[in-house]
C-alpha cells in the first residue's frame, strides 16, 4: 500500500474528539478507527500489536542489527479537532498544483491570496476537501508517514536499524493524549511526535499552557424595578473581559509572545461563565499572567463581593524546551536526517503545544516533526503528497541515524 492509499483510508473515518466529554476516548468513534489501525498494523506483521480499553495502540517494528542501539519511538494522535466537523469527508488530489484558485466545491474557493502557503506547494500534489469538513491531516497524516516508514524499514532489511515503537492515540486536540499514554509500557530512551506542519518544522519548544474559568452569580429582577438589587452578570463578564489586555490575544501576537484567549462566554442576567486559555513560552512570564487573572478577580471581588465572582485556573502543559535542552541529541539527530533527505529544517516555537509536551514531562524527551499538513482545524485543510513522502523519508533516515549513534 502506498502512503496516499493508506492515508486517505484513514480520513473516511470520523475520530472527532469532545471537550465536552469526561470518557477516555472522549468520543465512542475514535475507537472504531483504533481497532481498524490495529489489525493494520497486525496484517502488516509488526509485533507486540495491543490497544488497551482506552484505545492507545502501541506496536514494534523488531531490530534487525546485533548490536545495542537504543529504542526510539514515533507517535501520532488519530482524533481531530471539535473545531469543524470531520464526518464524511471528501478528500480530492489536485495534481501538479498550477498556483491558482481550487474550488473545493461551487462557490467555495480556496485561493493563494487567503491562503498563500499553497504557493510553496506549487507543482505538487494536493489532497484538499470538499469545503464543508476538515481533512485530518492533523494527524492522520503523521499515522501514515509513520505506519509507511516501518513498513518500508521491514522491506528494506538493507537499511539498520534499533527496535523502533510506535503509538498512536485518542484525544490530543482536547489537551488529553497524552494523560493516558503508558511511557513505561512504550520503553523508549526518546521519541519523536509527528505532528507538525509544512514541510521542514521542527519544534522542542511549546506554550506553557493554564485554563481559566471565571464564574459569576447574578441576582435577577424585574429591570423596571431593579435598582439596588440587580447583579447583572452578563454586565460584569463584560467588565472582566475588558479588564485583560486587548493586545495579548491570540489575534494580536506572534512568535514567542504569549496571550489571553477567551474561548467562550455563558451568560444571562442570573449567572456567566468566562472560558480562558492563557498561554506563554516564558515560565515566569506564564506564572505572572495566571497571577494577573485572579489579580483582575480579587478586584471585581472588592466591588461586588467574593460570592459574586470567582475563578479556577489549572495547569494544561509545560515548555517541554525544560526537557530537551539536556538532550539535544535526538534534535542533532533530526537535523542531519532532514540535510540527508534534502529537507530544510525550520526550527520554530510551538505556539501552541503537543502531545510531546507532555510525554517530555513524564520523562520522554519527545520534539515535533512536521507531518505536511497546512490549515489545520478548518475546511481549507490540505496537504501535499510529495511533503508526505519526505516525511515519511525522514522518519527512515532517523530510524537509520540512531542505529549509528553509539558509534
Amino acid at each position: 500500500m502506498e502512503i496516499t492509499e493508506r492515508f486517505l483510508n484513514y480520513v473516511k473515518f470520523d475520530t472527532q474528539s469532545s471537550e465536552e466529554s469526561t470518557t477516555v476516548p472522549s468520543t465512542p468513534k475514535q475507537l472504531i478507527f483504533a481497532k481498524y489501525l490495529k489489525e493494520e498494523l497486525e496484517n502488516e506483521g509488526f509485533d507486540d500489536v495491543e490497544m488497551d480499553d482506552k484505545g492507545y495502540i502501541y506496536a514494534t517494528l523488531k531490530s534487525n542489527i546485533k548490536k545495542d542501539v537504543p529504542t526510539i519511538g514515533f507517535i501520532s494522535h488519530y482524533d481531530t479537532s471539535p473545531d469543524c466537523s470531520g464526518e464524511n469527508v471528501k478528500p480530492r488530489i489536485v495534481k501538479n498544483y498550477d498556483g491558482g484558485d481550487i474550488e473545493l466545491s461551487p462557490g467555495i474557493i480556496s485561493s493563494p491570496e487567503k491562503f498563500p502557503e499553497l504557493l510553496n506547494h506549487k507543482g505538487e500534489d494536493l489532497i484538499v476537501t470538499d469545503g464543508t469538513t476538515l481533512l485530518g491531516a492533523d494527524d492522520k497524516s503523521g499515522i501514515a508517514e509513520i505506519v509507511q516508514a516501518m513498513c518500508y524499514l521491514r522491506d528494506h532489511k538493507e537499511i539498520p536499524h534499533g527496535k523502533i515503537r510506535m503509538g498512536f492515540n485518542p484525544d490530543e486536540e482536547i489537551g488529553m493524549g497524552a494523560h493516558h499514554f503508558d511511557v513505561e509500557k512504550f520503553g523508549c530512551e526518546w521519541a519523536y511526535t509527528m505532528d507538525g506542519g509544512d514541510l521542514g518544522e521542527l519544534e522542542f519548544e511549546n506554550f506553557n499552557a493554564a485554563s481559566a474559568k471565571v464564574f459569576i452569580k447574578g441576582v435577577s429582577v424585574h429591570p423596571g424595578y431593579a435598582k439596588g438589587k440587580m447583579i447583572n452578570a452578563s454586565r460584569l463578564a463584560a467588565e472582566f473581559a475588558n479588564m485583560l489586555p486587548g493586545e495579548e490575544t491570540p489575534e494580536e501576537t506572534e512568535g514567542y509572545e504569549g496571550f489571553y484567549h477567551l474561548t467562550g462566554m455563558e451568560t444571562c442576567t442570573e449567572s456567566a461563565k468566562l472560558s480562558y486559555i492563557i498561554r506563554d513560552h516564558d515560565r515566569d512570564i506564564f506564572e505572572d499572567r495566571k497571577r494577573f487573572i485572579q489579580k483582575c478577580v480579587e478586584k471585581m471581588q472588592e466591588k461586588y463581593g467574593k460570592n459574586v465572582i470567582w475563578c479556577e485556573v489549572k495547569d494544561q502543559y509545560y515548555n517541554m524546551k525544560e526537557k530537551i535542552d539536556p538532550n539535544m541529541h535526538v534534535v542533532d539527530i533530526v537535523l542531519k536526517a532532514m540535510q540527508e533527505c534534502s529537507v530544510p529544517p525550520r526550527v520554530s516555537p510551538i505556539r501552541g503545544g503537543t502531545d510531546g509536551a507532555q510525554l517530555s514531562f513524564k520523562g520522554l524527551p519527545c520534539p515535533n516533526i512536521f507531518a505536511g499538513g497546512v490549515n489545520f482545524h478548518g475546511p481549507y485543510e490540505f496537504i501535499s503528497i510529495q511533503v508526505m513522502e519526505k516525511a515519511m523519508q525522514t522518519v527512515v533516515k532517523i530510524c537509520e541515524l540512531t542505529a549509528k549513534y553509539n558509534d
